[in-house]
């Protein structure tokens, strides 16, 4: 077999054993690898109705037939659990040297179920799994956490994942860090692995697996990098993800103080312009990357040194939309998220409800500790964050994320509680953002532009973005699936439009690669099954047709501030685009898949399932 090892490492921590269980060839083909195969590694390992942090829930570990192949950015690997977030498929992509030890040691998945008694660190060599006492780890951040496991170990040959305090206190957004600061961070794959008692994984291989065509492979790669350089990647190796910043407060897109305006007026303190002019360290790239889009910023102000990665959802969410225009401050912040493990969106997001609840007087002083936790003040933004992490304090409620705090805290702070399904909005607007807003609706793990490139019609003039038309739902459903494709291979997405046909490119890849045969239309279709077996894993869990919505602010509120000042979005236009999506998609009207629709997608074949729907709308 090539590109592939057809397997998947086992690894139970409840009773400290292990297995190696076979991914069949009809599996690899119909799920590709990466978000995909573990979208069908979930749907199968995870039981219906599994506490996503009781034992039965499994996190995975997946790889793509990409990695090992030395192709520019293809060094990715996907984590998959039930999300502690939102109680539906979580997944979550980083890039690091972890991907290539992976798939080394653990054949195409690493799957984790059930719960060690005491704190563990899982060391895999070879697929052998040591269960190692990791009592001296708890309490370490993640950065001093990796070193002192690597040097338990035996230094950089060992590749590490591992969890801060946010994760071992359970904050339901805590992330899994990798390879010096990397994070998977979306949906709570660090509570997951915390509720585990899994301190740190460890990982060194030897196993490699062939290339059918590496001439070939090779010969396209280095096209690839060259192309990888061009117009298309500038903006990244210039001021990287930054820099939408300047341009989307200039749309009236930078959501700002709770999603209250879509323009900040310190947008210009916090630009990727003047933080690259005043606080760049150095640029950097993920392993088996030409593109370069990492920047490395530190502090200048008289405080404590603090020097991390940026880019511009974390600068997002811990400055504009917390009022904050310090750049000094929002580094820090960056920082401490990733120390703490801890996704930088949902912990902003959160903060800045915390923020106007405090304005709107449902949370006082008494309840902060004194903490003065007003939009702007930046001491307050990092003192929360820290008490977050420890679940101290007001930190109890607000590592519960926007969706459970504004249940138990009431008062009505729901309406400002942004998020969809219970996973934090990321920085789109999308009241001037149409198709944006019904991309952020629909995704199944919740509000996420990482799923969804419903955007790029609103920015590039494919689409009027203020208004809403019988377009959307196309164009939502077809961005889905294209990144469906793209997170299974695993392409980078800053790579996207440096492809000729992506679709023919890629199909010649994987055929290069594996020695099986694939067409664009077969790379279409995989990327339909999997948004498909998305949404069944969420329709097992419990989904509704009320689910895909946006937060009642978004459809009560319309925008004060700049260009786009007077713009909303009504409840019935977001029903009218997501009834286009549902049609699109071949469901019915409620958003149920029908039987038909998985059949035609050879899912009744793959899977033991069944949505019950016979007929579509």
């Amino acid at each position: 077999m090539y590109g592939y090892h057809g397997k998947a490492l086992v690894v139970d921590l409840s009773s400290r054993s292990h297995r190696w269980d076979d991914i069949p060839e009809q599996v690899l083909r119909s799920f590709i690898g990466g978000i995909g195969l573990g979208t069908y590694l979930l749907y199968r390992y995870c039981p219906a109705g599994a506490d996503p942090l009781g034992p039965d829930n499994p996190l995975i570990f997946a790889s793509s037939p990409l990695v090992g192949s030395r192709l520019t950015t293809s060094s990715k690997f996907a984590v998959m659990t039930k999300s502690p977030l939102t109680g539906f498929i979580g997944d979550s992509l980083s890039s690091s040297f972890l991907a290539t030890e992976l798939k080394k040691t653990c054949g195409d998945a690493l799957i984790i179920v059930g719960r060690s008694e005491t704190p563990t660190l899982l060391f895999i060599e070879d697929g052998v799994p040591q269960f190692l006492a990791a009592a001296d780890l708890m309490g370490l951040g993640t950065f001093d956490t990796e070193q002192a496991v690597k040097e338990r170990l035996g230094g950089p040959r060992v590749r590490v994942a591992s969890i801060g305090p946010a994760g071992e206190h359970l904050v339901r957004y805590a992330s899994i860090a990798n390879d010096g600061g990397r994070q998977a961070g979306r949906c709570g794959p660090g509570a997951v692995m915390g509720s585990k008692n899994l301190k740190a994984l460890a990982l060194h291989g030897s196993q490699t697996v062939d290339v059918a065509m590496p001439e070939a492979t090779h010969e396209y790669g280095i096209d690839l990098s060259k192309r990888s350089l061009g117009a298309a990647t500038e903006k990244y190796r210039e001021l990287g993800t930054m820099a939408n910043v300047s341009v989307f407060n200039r749309l009236g897109t930078l959501p700002t103080r709770n999603f209250q305006e879509s323009t900040f007026e310190g947008a210009e303190q916090v630009s990727g312009e003047h933080l690259h002019q005043e606080h760049l360290a150095k640029n950097a790239t993920c392993a088996n990357c030409t593109i370069g889009c990492e920047k490395i910023l530190v502090t200048n102000d008289d405080g404590k040194k603090s020097q991390g990665r940026m880019e511009y959802e974390s600068l997002f969410a811990l400055g504009p939309l917390c009022g904050v225009d310090d750049p000094n401050t929002v580094i820090r912040a960056a920082g401490i998220c990733d120390d703490l493990g801890m996704d930088t969106i949902s912990a902003g997001v959160t903060i800045a409800w915390a923020m106007e609840c405090f304005d709107k007087g449902l949370i006082t002083l008494d309840d902060t500790g004194g903490i003065d936790l007003r939009f702007g003040n930046g001491q307050a933004l990092l003192d929360t964050l820290e008490l977050i992490g420890h679940r101290r304090d007001l930190g109890g409620l607000l590592a519960e994320g926007t969706k459970l705090a504004s249940q138990q805290l009431g008062g009505g702070s729901g309406d400002w509680a942004m998020h969809v399904k219970g996973l934090e909005m990321p920085g789109y607007e999308p009241r001037s953002l149409k198709t944006m807003a019904l991309g952020l609706a629909v995704t199944p793990r919740g509000a996420c532009h990482n799923r969804s490139s419903a955007y790029e019609a609103d920015f590039s003039g494919r689409v009027d973005r203020l208004t809403v038309d019988d377009s959307r739902g196309l164009i939502a459903a077809e961005s889905e699936d294209f990144t469906a494709v793209l997170d299974s291979l695993i392409w980078c997405k800053f790579l996207r439009k440096a492809f000729n046909d992506f679709y023919q490119e890629s199909a010649q890849v994987y055929t290069m690669i594996t020695g099986w045969e694939m067409s664009p239309d077969e790379l279409k279709r995989a990327g339909e099954r999997i948004n498909n077996l998305k949404k069944l894993f969420n329709i097992r869990e419990g989904w509704r047709r009320q689910d895909d919505t946006l937060p009642p602010r978004v459809l009560q509120e319309k925008l004060p501030t700049g260009v786009v000042a007077g713009v909303g979005l009504t409840q019935e236009e977001l029903d009218y685009m997501i009834a286009g999506y549902y049609r699109t998609r071949g469901w019915n009207e409620d958003g149920l898949v029908p039987d038909t629709k998985l059949a035609d997608l050879g899912l009744l074949d793959l899977l033991p399932i069944s949505s019950g729907v016979t007929i579509s709308a």
